[in-house]
C-alpha cells in the first residue's frame, strides 16, 4: 500500500506529461497524491471496516467511503464518468472497461490471507464502478 501511494505521488508530476528521462528526483514541490491514492485509501478503510462481512455490506461500504473521500478531494484528477459517479445519490456501475479499478485495489492484497479471498475482494472493489469484464480485471 505504501509503495502504491508513494509511487503515485512520485509519478504525479508525469501523469499528463510523459518523460523518457528516468534520472529524476523522486519527490518535488509539485508532487501530490492523485485520485489513485485517495481511492486506494478509501478502499482500504472500507475493507478494514467490513472485514468478514457479506458482499453487499462490503460493496455498500466501498461506495460510501469512495464517495466520502472523493468529496473531500474533488480536484484529485478523477476521470469524467468516475467524477459523476462520486457525486451520484445512487451510484451504479457504468460499464467501464478502463484500469481505474486496478489503481485502487492494493488493499485487497494486503488484507486477505488466501489468493481466493484476495481475488474475491478485488472483484468487489472493482464491480461497484467497473461492471465490464475488462474493467473488473483492472
Amino acid at each position: 500500500m505504501l509503495g502504491a501511494i508513494f509511487g503515485d505521488i512520485a509519478g504525479s508530476v508525469y501523469e499528463f506529461r510523459n518523460t523518457h528521462n528516468y534520472h529524476f528526483t523522486l519527490l518535488c514541490k509539485d508532487s501530490q497524491p492523485t485520485d489513485d491514492s485517495y481511492m486506494t485509501l478509501a478502499v482500504a478503510k472500507a475493507l478494514m471496516d467490513t472485514y468478514g462481512m457479506d458482499d453487499e455490506t462490503i460493496k455498500q461500504a466501498l461506495v460510501k467511503e469512495m464517495q466520502r473521500i472523493g468529496h473531500l478531494h474533488p480536484d484529485a484528477g478523477y476521470g469524467g464518468r468516475f467524477y459523476y459517479w462520486l457525486q451520484a445519490e445512487q451510484p451504479e456501475p457504468y460499464n467501464s472497461f478502463g484500469n481505474g479499478s486496478g489503481m485502487r485495489v492494493s488493499a485487497a492484497g494486503w488484507m486477505y490471507d488466501t489468493l481466493e479471498e484476495t481475488l474475491h475482494a478485488a472483484e468487489l472493489t472493482a464491480c461497484v464502478t467497473h461492471n465490464h469484464p475488462e474493467g473488473i480485471k483492472g
